[in-house]
């Protein structure tokens, strides 16, 4: 499959000894991107420009009329950095990346109970926005609009609260998990890459009572994931890097992943995960699984492109956060010193 990311692709594969690799999408002759399909099924890589054949490992196999003396082991494919955790795989473009001690604790202590490493993508959607990244982000990371933008989703989340007025909901939330045997306790390691590590953050918060999952009228709309017997009336996120965030109920997951382009113009990708022996139209309905998601990422996509616009015109002038936009205010100040 192909990850874009701005002006990079990348190619991510699984070679014939089972191992995943990650390669720049750039013929090793004269650039040529080897990929433009989503993804694919192959034994080879062959750049469509002049035909050099690449190895599901990255070798260069072919290279046609080359002249003798040609070394063709020099002119491999790029590698990228790429890590799997919980079924999650991770790629980084850095020469030497960012450690991930923090993050392989927080996934396995947050998405382990689920079952993650072991579910499988239901629905894929793709949103292109009219708007910068960082813009897209901001908003994912506050629920201070959820009230007035999101109805289907306030109505279900207790997020959409101030924290003060959640505690006994939280309360009772936690309660039921460890009834279930489930403690998944809060990890915030929003650290600076002096630290040498990537950041992240994971922490639960509860649905309204009676509520058991993020779907049209709260009720499960697949088979219960990992060491879960019953709901707990509660979700699990994780904030990653600067761009992608996770969320788990009972029943299925939810990653977000926003995806720099240019300037002025990102994409938001939304996958939906389930119990790895879910079988669609048998144990889940796609439309109902998916719902309550693309409402509010269609609203979100709208939402965003009218900040754009106005952040965009000579009379826009910051405003102070509320208290519901803490994640936001941390996030801007985090980003403000990874770039300085």
């Amino acid at each position: 499959m192909l990850m874009d990311v701005a002006a990079e692709s990348v190619i991510i594969l699984r070679g014939e000894d089972g191992a995943l690799r990650a390669f720049a999408n750039v013929c090793r002759h004269r650039g040529s991107r080897l990929c433009s399909a989503e993804s694919g099924h192959g034994k080879d890589l062959v750049c469509p420009y002049h035909g050099w054949t690449y190895g599901l490992d990255g070798s260069l196999r072919s290279a046609r009329h080359m002249p003798p003396g040609f070394d063709a082991a020099a002119h491999a494919l790029k590698q990228v950095h790429i890590s799997v955790i919980e079924g999650l795989v991770f790629i980084s473009f850095a020469a030497e990346p960012l450690g991930l001690s923090h993050v392989h604790a927080t996934l396995r202590s947050c998405y382990g109970p689920y079952g993650w490493a072991q579910a499988r993508v239901a629905h894929r959607e793709r949103y292109a926005i009219a708007a910068n990244w960082k813009l897209a982000v901001e908003n994912y990371l506050e629920c201070y609009h959820c009230a007035p933008s999101h109805p289907e989703y306030s109505r279900l989340h207790a997020l959409e609260q101030p924290a003060p007025r959640i505690e006994a909901l939280n309360r009772r939330m936690r309660e039921r998990s460890l009834a279930l045997g489930i403690d998944i306790p809060e990890h915030n390691h929003w650290v600076g890459s002096e630290t040498g590590e990537e950041a992240v953050y994971g922490f639960r918060y509860a649905l309204y009572d009676g509520v058991a999952t993020g779907s049209a009228d709260g009720a499960l709309v697949a088979p219960l994931m990992g060491r879960f017997a019953a709901a707990d009336g509660g979700a699990t996120s994780v904030h990653l890097g600067p761009a992608s965030f996770l969320l788990a109920y009972p029943d299925h997951g939810v990653i977000y992943r926003f995806i720099a382009e240019t300037a002025a113009r990102c994409a938001l990708e939304v996958i939906w995960l389930v119990r790895g022996d879910a079988r669609e139209g048998v144990d889940y309905d796609r439309e109902r699984l998916t719902w309550l998601w693309r409402v509010t990422s269609e609203a979100d996509k709208r939402i965003i492109e009218q900040n754009q616009l106005g952040v965009a015109s000579r009379y826009y002038e910051p405003g102070p956060y509320a208290p519901m936009e803490h994640n936001t205010r941390r996030y801007v100040a985090w980003y403000l010193r990874e770039i300085s």
